[in-house]
């Protein structure tokens, strides 16, 4: 479609660059929790179910739609069937909202690498966190004053956002070996650590113990595709932007395969460095692992570090690793939420990349400042909870509903067959056709009868019914973006290409 657009410089880069996008701070701070609270090593079954069923099944579908397409995703969903673009800009309306706030945490992540040069968060981890470090206020309707340390992170984040991105795919291509490699280096330095510490087993058994009898638990089964749907960031646009970068004789099953278990091998890997830690801390306290483990922001800001300070040899030194580990997950994925985003106005528009990347960064830099602030954590929280509750989920519903009956999700794997070193079967068709979108359709319904129930995270009505008007609001843009008058395009890609 574009033969100007530029190209990874090798299937590695590519690889290790998706991989990138799909790690992130989740892995660390998401996923054994989530493994632990739903059967521990019993989890894995349903886990792995949902990464063949779901996971791979997806990942093979951006990233066929995106080779195929070579474009980014409102182009891509266009040429597919014009009324169909909306689905794209959706993909990129969400990822903005998420691009706004995970630099906010990146940026705290930068503020705590310089705490942990001298155990700046004392004694009592959670008190430094709430009221020291974030200064929280009453509620979501207090901003009140602006937290200056976290607005500097976050200049620093944007900054390097900005510098991995502006040379393109080839200056991309070398950075990511690094931000994806060093990473893995720290884990393994934290697993090394951890698994040496007195009480370590004792937190690894409540990770990996399985508890069989919650697999006829609906539940775990939907929190199993649920991590698995977010933690390969399927629904962004950015596996279909990654791909469509793919010189012509590029594989899209193998790779598809590679990304995700690398993915969930890491996540896996993670829990190892967690409740080895868990277990140390519970045993320096005096208490049960259940009583310390925590996910989120729990984990990262409140209790690692309070384990990090109980550590009997350089615990500075490991305070350092962990938050640069978190900084170096959290950035791939940072870049690869705003790539996807600046290719949909790129492509439509023919917009000068160059131009469009600094403007992108400027505007996510200040919008981002609302999170800094002290009532920020609670907004980051509630946009957080609708953009990857509602909003990856329709996307990732949709993307079956074009592909799998509009498109026909036989054309797409005979597509993929023939760029591919091994051919897919009609389990796929099965997959994204029916068994995909009945489980992210139900988990869709359930989220909002729970949230009409129940609200969400204790908040006042008001501040949820923001959230439900800023998640219909992006559906309302997705379609305004896609009325604008864009470029003139084919309305399929060459079937020779």
């Amino acid at each position: 479609m574009n033969e100007a657009r530029e190209r990874w410089t090798s299937r590695s880069s590519f690889i290790i660059a998706s991989v990138g996008a799909a790690i992130g701070l989740g892995n660390v701070w998401r996923f054994p929790y989530i493994c632990y609270e739903n059967g521990g090593g019993a989890f894995l079954i349903p886990y792995f179910i949902a990464l063949l069923t779901a996971g791979i099944p997806l990942m093979i579908l951006e990233y066929g739609l995106g080779r195929k397409m070579q474009a980014g995703a409102p182009t891509a969903f266009a040429m597919v069937r014009k009324g169909a673009e909306w689905v794209g800009w959706l993909s990129l309306m969400v990822v903005m909202l998420i691009f706004l706030y995970y630099p906010v945490i990146m940026a705290w992540c930068v503020d705590y690498v310089t705490y942990a040069f001298n155990l700046g968060w004392g004694a009592d981890a959670r008190t430094f966190f709430e009221r020291d470090f974030l200064q929280l206020s009453g509620g979501p309707g207090a901003l009140a004053g602006i937290r200056w340390p976290i607005v500097i992170g976050l200049a620093v984040v944007w900054l390097a956002i900005y510098l991995c991105l502006f040379k393109g795919l080839k200056a991309l291509s070398k950075i990511v070996f690094y931000t994806v490699i060093i990473p893995w280096v720290i884990l393994v330095i934290m697993v090394i650590r951890g698994l040496t510490l007195p009480g370590a087993i004792e937190g690894l058994k409540f990770y990996l113990t399985p508890n069989f009898s919650v697999l006829l638990n609906p539940r775990v089964w939907l929190a199993a595709y649920g991590q698995i749907f977010f933690t390969l960031s399927l629904a962004m646009g950015t596996m279909i932007v990654y791909s469509s970068y793919l010189p012509r004789k590029s594989d899209i099953a193998n790779n598809s395969f590679i990304v995700s278990l690398a993915n969930c091998g890491t996540s896996f890997f993670a829990g190892f460095a967690v409740f080895s830690i868990l277990g140390y801390l519970a045993q320096a306290m005096g208490v049960g692992v259940p009583e310390v483990t925590k996910s989120g922001f729990g984990l990262a800001f409140i209790t690692y570090p309070t384990a990090i300070r109980l550590l009997p040899f350089i615990p500075a030194f490991f305070g350092i690793l962990f938050f640069l580990l978190l900084l170096t997950l959290g950035i791939d994925s940072a870049f690869s939420q705003i790539e996807p985003f600046v290719a949909g106005f790129t492509d439509k528009w023919k917009f000068n990349r160059k131009r469009v990347l600094p403007l992108v960064c400027i505007l996510g830099f200040l919008i981002g400042i609302v999170f800094t602030t002290r009532g920020g954590y609670y907004w980051l929280d509630i946009v957080d909870y609708f953009a990857n509750t509602f909003g990856l989920t329709m996307v990732g519903l949709l993307e079956c509903i074009v592909i799998g009956y509009i498109y026909k999700a036989s054309k797409m794997r005979e597509y993929v067959n023939d760029v591919s070193e091994f051919s897919i079967g009609k389990w796929w068709d099965i997959c994204i056709k029916i068994i995909t979108p009945v489980i992210l359709g139900i988990s869709f319904i359930l989220s909002i009868v729970t949230l009409i129930r129940k609200g969400y995270g204790g908040y006042p009505a008001w501040a949820t019914i923001i959230g439900v008007v800023i998640t219909i609001g992006i559906v309302v843009m997705s379609f305004v973006l896609m009325s604008l008058r864009g470029k003139t395009m084919k309305m399929e890609a060459s079937e020779t290409d």
